[in-house]
Parts: C-alpha cells; sequence; structure tokens
C-alpha cells in the first residue's frame, strides 16, 4: 500500500499533510498505533523528516477538521504554523475555499489563503501572567491555543535555546501539561524569537502560536502595538495583528510547499 502526502513548510516548521477524508492514514498504519507511525514518518533519518504531521478529516461544524501530532507521535490542540501549512493545502487541493474555518481542539480557526501567504486568527488567548520566577528567570506565560512560556533575553544568540528551554519545559511551574519555550530580544523595528518546543523536544526553526505569545507579551511588557513583526530563526518573518484585549489575533507568514510523493508501507517496518 502506498500513502500520499505533501511535504510543506512555514517559515521552517516542516509538516507532514495527509488527507485522510477517505480514511487512508488508517489503512495505511494497520495494527500500529498512530504514534508510532507518526514518530517513525517524522524521523529525520529513517522516515520522511518533519516537526509535525496533519491530518485532514471530516467536520460536521466547519470545511474541514484537523488532527495534528508532534514530531514524537502527541497530540496538540494547536500549531500556527502547521494551521497555515494545512490551509494552503486544503484549499490547493480544492478541499476548502480560500477563506475557511477549521475545527481543532483549540475551537474553530479561520484561515485565508492568499497565494504563498496565509493568514489565520487564532482562538483568543487565555491565562496572561506577567512576572512569574523559575529557574532563576523572570517568565512570563500565555495560552494562545497551546501554553508557551516567554522569557526575554538581551543576546537571543547566546542563548541555550534547549538546555534553558528543557529546564523551564518540566518545571513544577507549569506542571502537569508542561510549556513551550520562548526567547525572545525585541529590537526597534521588530522582535527576535527562538523557540524550544514541547512534544519536538529542541529548538525549531520557528513556532506559529510561540511567535504570537511573544508578540503579545510584547505588547504588555515594552507596549508595542499591533502589528509586531516577528523574525525567526531562518531569518524569514511573520506577522502577529491584535486589538485591544486580544479577542482578535492574527499571524500571516509565508509558506513553501517542497513536494509531493507516496509513503511505501516499509517505512513502518522499523528496519533501515
Amino acid at each position: 500500500m502506498e500513502l500520499k502526502f505533501a511535504k510543506i513548510q512555514g517559515t521552517g516548521n516542516d509538516f507532514i499533510v495527509i488527507n485522510n477524508l477517505a480514511g487512508c492514514f488508517n489503512q495505511f498504519c494497520g495494527n500500529l498505533k498512530e504514534k508510532e507511525v507518526v514518530r517513525r514518518l517524522c524521523s529525520r533519518r529513517t522516515g520522511i523528516g518533519a516537526d509535525g504531521l496533519i491530518l485532514i478529516e471530516d467536520s460536521q461544524i466547519a470545511n474541514f477538521k484537523w488532527r495534528f501530532f508532534n514530531s514524537d507521535g502527541s497530540t496538540a490542540e494547536m500549531c500556527g504554523n502547521g494551521m497555515r501549512c494545512v490551509a494552503r493545502f486544503a484549499f490547493e487541493e480544492g478541499i476548502a475555499p480560500e477563506k475557511m474555518t477549521v475545527e481543532t481542539e483549540a475551537g474553530l480557526i479561520e484561515a485565508e489563503v492568499k497565494g504563498r501567504n496565509v493568514r489565520v486568527r487564532l482562538t483568543p488567548p487565555k491565562d496572561l501572567k506577567l512576572n512569574l520566577k523559575a529557574e532563576g528567570l523572570t517568565v512570563h506565560y500565555i495560552d494562545t491555543g497551546v501554553p508557551h512560556a516567554v522569557v526575554f533575553v538581551e543576546r537571543l544568540k547566546d542563548v541555550n535555546v534547549d538546555d534553558v528551554g528543557r529546564r523551564l519545559r518540566f518545571s513544577d511551574l507549569f506542571a502537569p501539561r508542561g510549556t513551550n519555550v520562548n526567547f525572545v530580544e525585541v529590537q526597534l523595528n521588530r522582535v527576535l524569537v527562538r523557540t524550544y518546543e514541547r512534544g519536538v523536544e529542541g529548538e525549531t526553526l520557528a513556532c506559529g502560536t510561540g511567535a504570537v505569545a511573544s508578540a503579545l507579551v510584547s505588547s504588555k511588557v515594552f507596549g508595542l502595538e499591533s502589528p509586531i513583526e516577528i523574525e525567526v530563526s531562518t531569518g524569514e518573518r511573520l506577522k502577529v495583528y491584535f486589538d485591544e484585549g486580544f479577542r482578535n489575533v492574527y499571524l500571516e507568514g509565508p509558506t513553501t510547499w517542497v513536494y509531493d510523493a507516496r509513503l511505501r508501507k516499509e517505512v513502518l517496518s522499523g528496519k533501515g
């Protein structure tokens, strides 16, 4: 059996996107658990290689429903860059119109595709907490669909993201869910961000909900106004738009459709 998929990335966050409306992914998994299949497919040495895997499925309340998996096989309620990538896929594959709604565990998400550029409206953020103390650092917290800690630094390039990020991700302060961790350097014309992602368990080149969290916390701490431009590790930039009270929050940026391909089931054999 072969399984069609697309590899799409948004500012360095890369995803395997699969149309599962007919249940082809479930058939491909066979007797293996989904978590194990996702882990094998996302492996950068023995699989396709990706930060996550996205399934498009049927919805009774939106144009489609997604299921999002991190590269370790765990699930997440929301992923900003993943949403931008899956929206482009759905539009170009004729699954959804240019302006669409997507059912997620975080709620209904609106997306608009403009060529390679995709803009998504996130659910209103919650649980904003400023000036917390964890691991000897001042940490800010906000849930932008998934939990995010924000740490402001003077020189972003000097931060050991994997080490410090891991300690904060598993800090008792954020138990039991844990948190993603964003390190942020605020400059005059933009905000620079590096992110440790929960579920990937390491630094990723970009994180959409992390960009939003960093922008919103920067607006509170430094008085920055909408839109805020976020530069991620690839050097590409995202824009975050918001109103007073964060009732309407948008993430916008480029996507790249890397390739289309077919998976052979032997990838699941555990050999090679």
